[in-house]
């Protein structure tokens, strides 16, 4: 088995060590010359001096670490994280010396000077001691390369010179041990560790943005979604989960006019329903991880007795059509069903494998329908609303839960989507194009168009999927949901019982 890129960073940087020391060969100061700024003392962005990184190679390599953390403190970040890693991100301690001393200077004119994090796989309890000395305020702890015992005494140290520890979680483990250093520190522990959570999996440096709301719930009040923030909707995304910071590093890096809009996105935003509806999806992701099977939605409910079935089944959402087709539904059948099948799982709010999420599928946000469920959505009653083939932007800067669904049946369609993805949509339904309707005609996207993007992003599935064929297209493509339809009815809107079962005994 090859060596994975955390294991590698974390071999030699042990090599250089033990060539040239904990400095590094490079002459830091015997004790600290600066004064001191709380680590996210408030909530806010962290942004990042950084020239480089395994995955994108070279991004700014010639940046002046001075320079760019002046732009990043007059962009009011509350604190700049500096990488000292060589081998891979081109950074050192010189760096971390620079920003701190700029920072000073700035506290000593009275302007906003931004807290320093140091930010490096580190490894040793003295390399906190250095870090001090260079002028830090926080230090990244890494759970994933350290054990228990390591974990603490490298937290302990940072408290003892009033430092915070930002300890970075992304497994199961890593949350435990999340638990054991709080547990260590006692009542110190609400103000030396800031817990963060990496969308980035440092083993193969693939970013998935729903890691950080899967977990969030089982973070500290003080929790830094990290890694993948690249516009300012991302920004807003990650303070809808209820993040009281972010850390941005290549985007604002490459583009440093960017920090200016990612702070303000990230600090005018706040915790809502949005976020709430994107970390239960991700928890109930989270939770059925273990059963290697993909989520499942249910659309084009419209009786009650087909809803409930799907439930029972283990449906993970059920889609209702308010769109003028066969399968629109109304208003009072909705708030009814909603208040039924929520009877039925009371543990939902307890438990992730309670009641299904309830979608609202709209095709025209300016219509009756479309104006009806998005009422719904705001009420509380759905859960989201489905845009299907809807430009976002209007729903984007509410607090409005949505996700997007784009029609496929050509390369080019793929533009459309990599669009909603660049401007920050966490997922985007795949549906088969089939001109002059939005969906539920039974096509399915062509095979070669899937393959092409399997593994490039995770794929939500709807169009033609039936008990007969779902087994073969979770072999093929591994999607993470599948959205079914007229693959199970008699007729639009009516659900084959029969049907059903079959799709979720295939999938078992």
């Amino acid at each position: 088995m090859s060596e994975d890129i955390l294991a590698k960073i974390v071999r030699m940087r042990r090599e250089d060590i033990e060539r040239l020391g904990l400095n590094f060969g490079i002459e830091i100061p015997e004790k600290r010359e600066v004064g001191h700024t709380e680590f996210l003392g408030n909530a806010g962005a962290i942004l990042e001096v950084k020239r480089a990184s395994p995955s994108k190679g070279d991004i700014a390599p010639d940046l002046d670490p001075v320079g760019l953390a002046t732009t990043y403190a007059e962009a009011h970040a509350q604190a700049v994280s500096v990488l000292t890693e060589t081998n891979f991100f081109k950074g050192t301690l010189r760096d971390l010396i620079a920003v701190a001393n700029l920072m000073e200077s700035r506290r000593k004119q009275g302007l906003h000077a931004c807290a320093v994090l140091r930010k490096d796989f580190l490894l040793f309890e003295d390399e906190i001691d250095i870090a001090y000395r260079c002028g830090a305020d926080a230090v990244l702890l890494i759970a994933r390369i350290l054990d228990d015992e390591q974990l603490v005494r490298m937290a302990k140290r940072a408290a003892s010179f009033d430092m915070q520890a930002f300890v970075e979680v992304r497994e199961t483990d890593d949350l435990r041990k999340l638990k054991v250093v709080t547990d260590a520190l006692g009542d110190a522990a609400a103000k030396t560790i800031v817990a963060g959570v990496n969308s980035r999996d440092l083993a193969t440096f693939h970013t998935d943005p729903l890691v950080p709301a899967s977990v969030r719930s089982k973070l500290p009040a003080k929790a830094v979604f990290e890694s993948g923030i690249l516009c300012p909707a991302d920004a807003t995304y990650a303070r809808n989960l209820g993040f009281t910071g972010i850390l941005v590093g290549e985007a604002v890096a490459k583009n440093p006019p960017l920090a200016k809009e990612v702070v303000h996105a990230f600090e005018s935003g706040s915790e809502n329903a949005r976020g709430k509806f994107w970390k239960k999806y991700a928890e109930r992701k989270a939770a059925k991880r273990a059963e290697n099977r993909p989520l499942v939605k249910i659309c084009g409910i419209t009786r009650e007795e087909d809803g409930l079935l799907a439930a029972e089944l283990g449906a993970d959402m059920l889609g209702f059509v308010f769109s003028t087709t066969k399968r629109l539904t109304t208003e009072e059948f909705v708030r009814s069903f909603a208040e039924k099948i929520r009877l039925c799982h009371p543990e939902q709010a307890q438990r992730v494998e309670g009641s299904p999420l309830l979608v609202g599928v709209i095709t025209d946000p300016e219509s009756v329908e479309g104006k009806t469920a998005i009422k719904l959505a705001r009420e509380g009653v759905l859960d989201a609303v489905q845009l299907h083939g809807v430009d976002p932007s209007n729903l984007a800067a509410t607090a409005i839960p949505y996700y997007c669904a784009a029609r496929v049946g050509e390369e080019s369609d793929f533009d459309k989507v990599a669009a909603l993805r660049k401007n920050g949509e966490p997922r985007i339904l795949l549906d088969a194009k089939v001109e002059g309707t939005p969906g539920g005609t039974g096509k399915t996207i062509p095979e070669n168009l899937l393959r092409e993007k399997a593994g490039e992003l995770p794929l939500w599935l709807a169009g033609g999927i039936t008990p007969e064929n779902v087994g073969a297209i979770v072999e093929k493509f591994r999607p993470e949901l599948v959205d079914v339809s007229s693959g199970v009815e008699d007729a639009p809107g009516i659900k084959n019982a029969e049907k059903l079962k079959a799709l979720f005994a295939a999938l078992s």
